[in-house]
């Protein structure tokens, strides 16, 4: 039986919109290496639409090095009510019974989730989350898309780690609750 972790770049307040305009400021190699473990922990990647068309805007022309070559090969499970084909390498549309289909793919798989926070929402409420490995910027932004705005009842997480990275990031590994 495989799992289903979450990981995202996150602030105090729970923004996960547009890391790349804050987090950039507390990142280190220590990210990099953390960012690194918990991609080569995953056999495919689960994303929501949005998150999807941005990875597959920028990375199919990176390569050369294992993150890289590693999240352009592998399967990604993109779960969407409007997109009709997927062209980024190795993609397949979840257009239907979603809960099903991800527990589907657990059954033989490690699943990741990167960002998604309309995504994270429902996977949490059908309790296919296993962990959350989440990089905090220690920033309120007071505004932007929230990772746990979606979820529609109470989760109790139970912290399994707490690593301070040396760019200025906790990150937190967390079990959700079964």
């Amino acid at each position: 039986m495989g799992k289903l972790t979450v990981t995202c770049f996150i602030t105090l307040d729970n923004v996960v919109e547009d890391p790349h305009l804050w987090s950039m400021d507390f990142q280190s190699e220590d990210t990099g290496a953390y960012n690194d473990r918990v991609l080569q922990e995953a056999d495919a990647m689960l994303l929501g639409r949005v998150t999807y068309e941005g990875f597959a805007a920028a990375w199919p022309s990176r390569s050369g090095d294992p993150f890289s070559d590693k999240f352009n090969a592998m399967p990604k499970h993109v779960v969407t009510a409007t997109l009709r084909q997927a062209d980024w390498n190795n993609s397949h549309i979840v257009d239907a019974d979603v809960a099903e289909r991800v527990r589907e793919l657990k059954q033989d798989q490690n699943l990741l989730v990167w960002g998604s926070p309309s995504l994270v929402g429902f996977l949490l409420d059908e309790g296919l989350v296993d962990e959350l490995e989440l990089l905090v910027s220690p920033i309120v932004r007071r505004e932007g898309i929230e990772l746990f705005d979606k979820a529609t009842r109470r989760h109790d997480l139970r912290v399994m780690e707490s690593t301070p990275l040396s760019g200025g990031m906790l990150a937190v590994r967390l079990a959700a609750a079964a």
